[in-house]
């Protein structure tokens, strides 16, 4: 019997957890969260964090493990590089992992090899960070090196506030670094947000999603996801070039990759996050439906040498949305209900808080109350009630605030 070891065991994180369950595999899952909802379903769970490489090596060797996985978690996609490497467990390079979890590294890898990269810089010293911030036009991010999500990030229009957005972004970095970047302004349209699987080298699968942002979240919050995405066919085989070249440079060969891109008014590719892990949130489920390709099913394969030269790519059918339950306050949580017409789009619903539990604004995934996946009749339809998401998720909370269209005061 194989032995697999899930990095991460939250509600986002369940779905290869399952999978490997099913194909009788003997599942071990360790973060510092005890209460996670795949350490129920694993057959043995430890109390490590998923950034404590030599722990979790120490774990994975004296178990014997066959393979490893960081299942839509870029802090914990490192440590999986690292343990497979030094027990010679499928995977993919420790350093490249690296280069891609590090938005400075990753910046400074797009600008050696010819991609377009926006001006940044990172910076432990706030005083060394503003004077560099003096050389940008606002409106510039502020971020950790070493996050995901979305967590940590604030983007000034202006350079007032940089010192609470530097200590802000330091609050979520791993190494206790911030990046201060020029902001890229694409075309008209959506941003691309979506997963890829490599095989032996070469891109065998990749849908291209747009991503729609709540703006009354700040940052921008990216609340859903939708399939398919609306980049021009032309276009298209343009960036699986592109990044098959970027993934090839570093010496990646198998696995599955979450990627953020951007196309500016010349048709010019601006990738922003290369993941080497599969997106969170329902992202692989959304996925699932849309195409009837199991991301999380070649993830553990692939873990575990097994052979995905049989994964093609496939063309959507229907019009399907992953989207990320959200709030527009802080406060106590006393209601959650969303419109009918919303209603009648879900697919697959999983909320995860509680009517008395504590939520905030969203300013990152981790903020997220819930996770649906929606299903749509038409990409009019869909565009409209995701860009315009507010309008449909209704979040009372007992400071008197309700996020919908309208204002709803709820006794103290």
């Amino acid at each position: 019997m194989k032995t697999i070891l899930f990095l991460g065991a939250s509600s986002t994180q369940v779905p290869p957890i399952v999978y490997a369950v099913e194909q009788g595999y003997h599942v071990l899952t360790c973060d510092n969260r005890p209460n996670n909802p795949g350490h129920r379903l694993a057959h043995e769970s430890y109390n490590i964090s998923t950034t404590a490489k030599e722990a979790v090596l120490e774990l994975a060797a004296s178990r014997n493990i066959d393979g490893i996985v960081a299942y839509a978690s870029d802090p914990a996609a490192p440590t999986a590089a690292f343990v497979a490497e030094r027990l010679g467990l499928p995977g993919n390079p420790y350093e490249s992992v690296l280069t891609l979890s590090q938005k400075n590294r990753f910046r400074e890898f797009l600008q050696r090899n010819g991609f377009n990269a926006p001006r940044s810089c990172s910076f432990h010293d706030q005083a060394e960070a503003q004077e560099w911030l003096d050389q940008l036009d606002p409106p510039v991010y502020v971020k950790p090196i070493d996050s995901s999500g979305g967590k940590g990030i604030t983007v000034l229009e202006d350079k007032d506030g940089f010192a609470d957005a530097f200590a802000h972004a330091m609050n979520f970095s791993f190494e206790k670094k911030v990046v201060v970047e020029e902001k890229i302004r694409g075309k008209v349209g959506y941003q691309n947000d979506s997963d890829v699987f490599m095989v032996n080298g070469k891109l065998r699968f990749w849908i291209w999603g747009d991503s729609h942002f709540n703006h009354a979240c700040s940052p921008p919050f990216q609340a859903a996801s939708s399939y398919p995405g609306s980049l021009e066919t032309r276009l298209e085989k343009k960036v699986c070039q592109e990044l098959e070249r970027l993934l090839g440079l570093l010496n990646f060969r198998s696995g599955a990759f979450n990627v953020e891109f951007l196309i500016d008014a010349n048709d010019e590719i601006w990738f922003l996050e290369v993941g080497a892990r599969n997106g969170g949130g329902g992202t692989v489920d959304a996925i699932k439906f849309a195409t009837g390709v199991d991301m999380a099913k070649y993830t553990v394969d692939v873990a575990l040498g097994g052979d995905c030269s049989s994964l093609k790519n496939r063309k959507t059918s229907g019009y399907w949305a992953e989207c990320l339950v959200h709030s527009l306050v802080s406060g106590e949580l006393e209601s959650l209900e969303f419109s009918d017409e919303l209603a009648g789009k879900v697919f697959q619903k999983t909320i995860w808080t509680n009517p008395g539990d504590m939520i905030y604004k969203a300013t990152g995934s981790n903020h997220a109350l819930g996770m649906m996946i929606l299903k749509f009749e038409s990409r009019e339809e869909m565009n409209r009630m995701l860009d315009d998401i507010s309008s449909h998720i209704f979040v009372k909370v007992r400071s008197g605030v309700m996020m919908g269209q309208e204002t709803v005061t709820s006794p103290a």
